[in-house]
């Protein structure tokens, strides 16, 4: 899985898709892992990541993971690729 190329994010969690004009803002663990991916983390490594960094239980990262994944493919944020 992989950001869309155009697709811009910053470092405070604004993303900007040029395709659709679309403007978003995600949280501070949105940003983790949108940046986890960009630098292409496992799932594994990103729940690491995560729970380490934000002391959240790893039964919550992948529920809210998969929710937040699910966010990013219909607003066509991501791609499934290498």
């Amino acid at each position: 899985m992989n950001i869309k190329r155009n697709v811009a994010v910053s470092d405070a969690g604004m993303i900007f898709n040029p395709d659709t004009g679309e403007t978003y803002t995600v949280n501070p663990i949105g940003a983790e892992i949108i940046n986890c991916i960009k630098e292409g983390n496992s799932i594994k490594k990103m729940g690491e990541t995560v729970t380490a960094k934000y002391n959240v239980e790893h039964s919550t990262f992948e529920k809210d993971f998969d929710d937040f994944i699910s966010l990013l493919r219909n607003f066509s944020l991501v791609e499934d690729g290498q």
